[in-house]
């Protein structure tokens, strides 16, 4: 997925601020395109509203490059999400890369993103994702005849175990996939370049679901738009800045000159296997820390 897609048609946009100082400006300069790339189901006020929102809330997010913050932003934009909100569908997150020695925005899906974009492309009509935990009643088996129970405890459940998917598609057809508490763990590790901060500190088991949903949809006969939506998710992309400060902004998203830099679950990249501000030893450290910290959180409660 990894390249550049060019040929974007430039259009005068008569809100142009002159020479953006900063990303309140960008974001003023795009007003245009951030309402042609949205759907229906998001009005272009409120999206505005909601991006100026999340910097004010988090001011890492001013420091990242103008470019890769765009592209977050409109990603978003044209998947219809709202970032950074209570409604957990989608987060720009700032990410430090020692290699540019710059900060740049991350966008990732959420778990409710994620559902929501399931149902959109009008081929399922039944989607859940379930955390398991210890105390509760489980049972799942594979094979030809497969078997999935789940009974929660109806209290002191315990801590969390396993994390499971199901889906059902228009049409009859279903599947489900299970993932333990430590496979999710290893995947966020090893794939993952914000685990240890964002939401799989916040919203741990919400990024837990998010994974296994991913892993069952790949079985789900959905439309290739659907698999490209979910593609985007984990990725910085760069929008060429410079037709937005001079005057000009791209005609269309899709037409709009950007580079994936860090691919999605779908196709994993070599690139986004490593973390490229800390060692390795350092990464283990703090991720040792943050399962602990983690676990601790779940015995307090």
């Amino acid at each position: 997925m990894a390249g550049k897609i060019s040929n974007a048609v430039a259009k005068k946009n008569t809100n142009i601020v002159d020479k953006p100082k900063s990303l309140k400006d960008y974001i003023k300069n795009m007003e245009g395109e951030i309402a042609k790339a949205l759907p229906s189901v998001v009005t272009p006020e409120r999206f505005t509203r909601i991006v100026l929102s999340a910097i004010s809330s988090n001011p890492k997010l001013a420091e990242c490059s103008p470019s890769s913050f765009l592209g977050a932003m409109m990603t978003a934009a044209q998947l219809g999400v709202e970032p950074n909100t209570p409604l957990g569908q989608a987060y720009l997150i700032p990410y430090n890369n020692s290699k540019k020695r710059i900060v740049e925005c991350q966008f990732q899906l959420g778990y409710k993103g994620l559902i929501d974009l399931a149902y959109r492309s009008g081929q399922v009509n039944y989607i859940q994702a379930h955390t398991v935990y210890e105390n509760d009643e489980f049972e799942y088996s594979l094979g030809l005849d497969p078997v999935l129970k789940h009974t929660p405890a109806k209290s002191n459940r315990g801590k969390p175990e396993y994390f499971y998917a199901v889906f059902k598609t228009k049409d009859g057809g279903h599947g489900f996939e299970v993932m333990s508490y430590e496979d999710v763990l290893n995947h966020a590790r090893r794939y993952s370049k914000s685990f240890g901060d964002g939401p799989w500190k916040t919203n741990f088991e919400e990024m837990a679901k998010k994974t296994v949903l991913k892993r069952v949809l790949k079985y789900a006969p959905l439309k290739t738009d659907f698999v490209r939506a979910v593609s985007a998710d984990e990725s910085i992309r760069q929008v060429d800045t410079k037709s937005v400060s001079s005057g000009y902004s791209v005609d269309a998203f899709e037409d709009a000159k950007f580079e994936t830099v860090v691919e999605a679950d779908f196709s994993i990249s070599e690139e986004t296997k490593e973390d490229d501000f800390m060692t390795d030893e350092e990464k283990e450290e703090i991720i040792a820390a943050e399962i602990a910290e983690y676990e601790a959180s779940l015995n307090e409660e």
